[in-house]
This record gives C-alpha cells, structure tokens and sequence, in this order.
C-alpha cells in the first residue's frame, strides 16, 4: 500500500465557537455539534462581546451565532469578526425570521442563516458549508429574501420607498418620544439593534437628530397631530 493512503481520510475538523445567551440553549448545542463528525467546539460566548473576544483567542473557523443577545447583539458581532477576522465564517442560529433580521445579518457579512428549528444534519451541513466559503439559508430565508427583493423592483410611494417596515415602526416610537431603551423594551430587541435602525432612519431622512426625524414622520404621515 502506498506510504500516503488515508492521510486525507481524516482531515482537521471544523473549528466553532458557539454564542447564545440562554445557557441551556448553548450547552445543548454544544453536545449536539460534538456529535457531528469533522466538527470540533473550540469556545462557547454568552453574548456578542464575548464572541467577538473569543473569536480572537481562539480564531474559529465558523461562529454559530444568535441574534438577540445582551451587550452585542448578533448582528454587531458579525459586522465587527468579520471586520478583524475575515477568516473565521459566520453562521447565524436564531429564532427569528423576519426580513430585518435576515437582511441586517447577512449585510453584516454572516454566510449562513437557520431557524432554531433546524435539524442536527442541517446545522453540521451549515458549518461544514461556511468553513468552505459556501452559504446555506433554511428555506423559509431564502423565500423572504426572494420576497424583498421582488418587493425592491416593484413601484413604491415616494414617502416610504426607503424605509423597511421595522424602521417606519422605529420612526413612529420616536416620534411618540420613546427612548432607545424604551424602543428595544417595546420591539424585544437588543439597544444596538434600535441604534442601528435610528441611524438608518437619520440617514435615510436626512435628520440630524431625533427633533428632525420627529419632523419628518409628523410631515410625511408616520404619526399623528
């Protein structure tokens, strides 16, 4: 038998880092990833800020990532370990499947994105996939993003062509004089998360602060006298 049969029969596994708030949910998926073959869990992160510090200890090569943590969220944490670490993969995990959602977590570079209704194969599948530069989307993400871009093409009135339906949501809560906190309290989301809308809808607007998009949406019919 030649000396290098098999040598590529057992390749390195794909390193992951795991990050959910809810311990449980962490744990659990810890174990499940530890019986997928070729898949080793190098870190676990209990919210945004400690993937991105165990992104840089570790340098995984796939992050499972959730979306609605403390401190930073899922979305944060993606745009900032892509930004240091192009190298390690991200692979979002989370419950929700809206378009914000969807859309802000692949725009901040996350290659693959599943429901928590996904199945031990799918999930292996994923990561397998992201550590090789390919991306996979449940199905139910890949009708959204079909549905919002068929959305995108089609006429739209002028006043609302540039808002997404949770920013006009935003816009009308700080018109009605809520805080961020009061706005993530009200949305279920994290306080990066509503920044992130704010900022988008001020640019979007052309306000410079709250008094100016208050304006706006008085003006251009997002809250009443």
């Amino acid at each position: 038998m030649p000396e290098n049969a098999g040598m590529t029969e057992n390749p390195e596994p794909v390193t992951v880092v795991v990050a959910d708030d809810q311990s449980a949910v962490r744990e659990g998926l810890v174990l499940l990833l530890g019986t997928v073959p070729g898949i080793a869990v190098t870190g676990e992160a209990e919210d945004g800020e400690a993937a991105v510090e165990i992104v840089a200890a570790k340098n995984p090569q796939v992050v499972l990532m959730d979306l609605n943590m403390p401190r930073c969220d899922g979305v944060e944490a993606t745009r900032r370990i892509r930004a240091s670490h192009p190298q390690t993969q991200v692979v979002v995990l989370t419950t929700y499947s809206d378009d914000d959602s969807i859309i802000g977590a692949l725009q901040a570079g996350a290659l693959g994105y599943l429901t928590k209704d996904a199945t031990r194969a799918e999930i292996g599948r994923a990561v397998h996939a992201a550590a090789a530069g390919q991306s996979v989307l449940a199905p139910e993400v890949q009708q959204r993003l079909l549905a919002a871009a068929a959305r995108a093409v089609a006429p739209a009135p002028d006043d609302e062509r540039d808002l997404t339906p949770r920013e006009s949501q935003v816009l009308r809560l700080i018109a009605a004089g809520q805080s961020n906190r009061e706005i993530a309290r009200a949305l279920v989301v994290s306080e990066a998360t509503v920044k992130t809308h704010v900022n988008r809808i001020f640019a979007k607007t052309g306000s410079r602060d709250r008094a100016q998009a208050t304006r706006y949406a008085y003006t251009h019919g997002y809250a009443g006298p």
